[in-house]
């Protein structure tokens, strides 16, 4: 044993626990971890420009890598407020990350004292646990706890409130014998699987559709395989996207209400069997209840015992973590095949990646336009980025055609804020994905108010060598709402575009965003015509090789674009014209030749 005090107990726990890369902003009431921090060393600190944004890199770093561990840091008072959305994005997502505030003195509390706030209480809806310690001796076993909270069963988040003498004080910690705890994750039973695979083998035309828990499992291979082994087809959620390559024969796209391709919600509507593994049944996805359930029959499988009825009743629940699940029914599937009894569905996969050939399925790229429709950013992106390529987006238009146009080859590389959806988290995200990641190519997408939410923390790209790749959609209009406010008849306090008196260049769209990116510290480049957008991008590529920091395209956009969607997967709006042609959308048409 040894006497220390308690924020070097707590600097030792979080390297034993593997979380030594840390996104914050310090303050007085943090000041005490962050002496220790010092002292201790072996710690990677990227100060963020504002403490949510630091909360959205904490996301980001979970995010890109299995078994990652974001850790977010902020003073007392607003610093905790300010990184609410985060925690709240996290608990969405089921991501786990931790965020340690300061608070003031355990005699201050309650008594309206300088940033003093009950943090514990406010976080407490959009955590797994929000605690504020008031015993000094109590932060290794919070520290121990909140790792073991945050990784068991359906993760998620915790925040650590630290009033400053808590920090302070001595105590009587062990470094050399700490040990994390068991990590608990519920398994199916033999029985449960072959169940489940029965009940798969006994219908005409099943699906799996695969969400976010089968990446928090790190099951991606198992589940392909599950799908290779009995021949049935995937689709994927928006959270699940890239569990299976786009070019995947059983890829058979993604079905909803905005992020969705027609071949997906086609085959979705052709099922008569869902097989939902690690997902919510989230409502952008499902629309109502009553017709994305029609005529099937559901088998669910969550690691989370509640969400199993949450939105609707399947007629098989299984709570277990993905790759359990997973490991058990291929070996289910596999003693149904060695009996004989398997059954053969080529002639449902035929069918499948048939709609994904048919142009009636497939949506218009190839526009000339200028200024650019927004189809064409996505066409060329898909032309010259690499499979391996990471996406990082969160909520808008640009989202959405995001996923309608771009192909994802590989596990966590659309990585996507899917339930809460906040503004302004993509920059700060990306940033989190590429110190998880240093090696990859990162490209983030914005529209460009999403961008303004929380430009500034492009500096921290720029002073951290943090290099990425932002596609940055300009048309100058909260462009979602605008399109969801033609219900009511109205373009009412949504348009950005005004004259810039100090550069005409901007043609009344309002923002410089190449002169803003450029002032942080960053590289940006201005499209306006198709035949530049491929350029553009080689020539933002060298531009993040030579500087090392992230490099904005704008992308100049017609101002009103409707992107397809609907409120049923039966009823979507298509709004622009289909594929007539094979040059119309070569990408998706190429991915089964």
């Amino acid at each position: 044993m040894a006497r220390m005090r308690a924020v070097d107990a707590a600097a030792t726990i979080l390297q034993k626990e593997g979380a030594s890369t840390l996104f914050g902003v310090p303050g007085a009431a943090i000041n005490p971890l962050y002496s220790a921090l010092r002292k201790h060393g072996g710690f990677e600190h990227i100060l963020a420009r504002h403490v949510e944004g630091a909360s959205h890199m904490a996301e980001g770093y979970t995010r890109a890598r299995a078994g990652n561990i974001g850790v977010c840091i902020g003073t007392s008072g607003p610093a905790g407020t300010d990184m609410l959305t985060g925690l709240y994005s996290a608990s969405g997502d089921s991501i786990p990350i931790l965020c340690i505030t300061g608070q003031a003195p355990r005699s201050q509390l309650h008594k309206e004292s300088f940033q003093a706030v009950d943090i514990e209480s406010i976080a407490k809806p959009v955590t797994k646990w929000a605690v504020t310690v008031r015993e000094p001796a109590q932060v290794p076993g919070t520290f121990q706890q909140a790792f073991h909270i945050m990784r068991s069963g359906r993760p998620g988040p915790v925040l650590i409130d630290l009033p400053i003498d808590v920090q302070m004080a001595e105590i009587e910690f062990d470094p050399d014998t700490y040990t994390p705890l068991p990590v608990y994750k519920p398994a199916a039973t033999a029985a449960q699987a072959m169940r489940a695979v029965q009940m798969l083998n006994e219908s005409d035309r099943p699906v799996i559709v695969s969400g976010g828990g089968v990446f928090n499992a790190n099951a991606s291979d198992q589940l392909q395989a599950f799908a290779e082994l009995l021949g049935v087809p995937v689709i994927p959620t928006l959270m699940g996207w890239g569990v299976i390559p786009d070019d995947h024969p059983l890829m058979a796209g993604m079905a909803g209400l905005q992020t969705a391709h027609r071949y997906g919600n086609a085959t979705l509507l052709a099922s008569d069997f869902v097989m939902g593994i690690g997902n919510r049944w989230a409502n952008r996805h499902t629309g109502s209840t009553e017709i994305y359930t029609k005529g099937r029959k559901f088998v669910h499988i969550d690691i989370e015992p509640t969400q199993i009825g949450k939105v609707f009743g399947p007629d098989f629940g299984i709570v277990s973590d993905a790759g359990a699940a997973l490991g058990l029914m291929i070996q289910a599937a596999q003693d149904l095949k060695k009996a004989g009894v398997l059954r053969d569905r080529s002639a449902w996969v035929l069918e499948c990646q048939a709609r994904k050939r048919d142009p009636a399925m497939l949506r218009k790229t190839r526009f000339d336009d200028t200024p650019l429709k927004p189809q064409r950013v996505y066409q060329e992106m898909n032309a010259i980025l690499g499979r391996n390529t990471r996406y990082v987006a969160t909520i808008g238009l640009s989202q959405i055609a995001a996923a309608q146009f771009l192909h994802v080859y590989g596990p966590r590389n659309w990585i996507n804020c899917g339930q809460a959806g906040p503004l302004g988290w993509t920059i700060p995200a990306a940033l989190g994905v590429r110190a998880a990641c240093p090696e990859d190519e990162i490209v983030a997408i914005s529209g460009d108010y999403d961008f303004q939410f929380m430009l500034e923390e492009l500096a921290v790209g720029a002073q951290f060598k943090l290099p990425y790749l932002h596609i940055l959609v300009n048309n100058a209009y909260l462009g979602l709402i605008r399109q969801a406010q033609r219900g009511f008849d109205m373009d009412y306090c949504v348009q950005l575009s005004f004259d810039n008196i100090n550069n005409p260049a901007t043609k009344g769209y309002g923002v410089d965003h190449v002169a803003v990116a450029e002032g942080l510290g960053c590289k940006a480049v201005r499209v306006e015509r198709p035949e530049d957008i491929q350029p553009a991008l080689e020539q933002a590529r060298k531009l993040m090789r030579e500087h090392q920091v992230p490099v904005v395209v704008e992308l100049i956009l017609e101002r009103v674009t409707n992107i397809a969607m609907g409120a049923e997967i039966d009823n979507i709006n298509e709004f622009e014209p289909l594929a007539e042609q094979r040059e119309d959308a070569p990408t998706a048409l190429a991915l089964l030749d």
